[in-house]
């Protein structure tokens, strides 16, 4: 049974990270991101994760949000089946992968 524990660690880590992420100069504070998310300027995490899990199924190892050039990126760590982990990068937006 220490896998689904270990699980809920590691989505427990991801989710403290996309509270806390971003680039030094340019931190989120939860305030923002809370605001971010109610005025739909950002997608909740569940959306963003489903989008990532079409393109590479795995459990969510980190995330982080940023602000890069006005824009809001997701960037996701998956832990694959095969113990591989992916880095992706998503439009905070809209889900849509920019980078795998």
């Amino acid at each position: 049974m220490q896998r689904p524990r270990l699980t809920a660690i590691a989505v427990a880590a991801g989710l403290v990270s996309v509270t806390g992420g971003a680039f030094a100069g340019d931190r989120l504070d939860h305030d923002e991101i809370k605001q971010l998310r109610e005025t739909g300027q950002i997608l909740p995490m569940g959306e963003v994760m489903a989008s990532a899990q079409t393109v590479q199924p795995g459990q969510l190892v980190e995330a982080e949000l940023e602000r890069e050039d006005g824009a809001y990126l997701y960037e996701i760590k998956i832990l694959a089946a095969d113990g591989t982990v992916h880095n992706l990068e998503l439009d905070a937006a809209t889900g849509e992968v920019l980078k795998r």
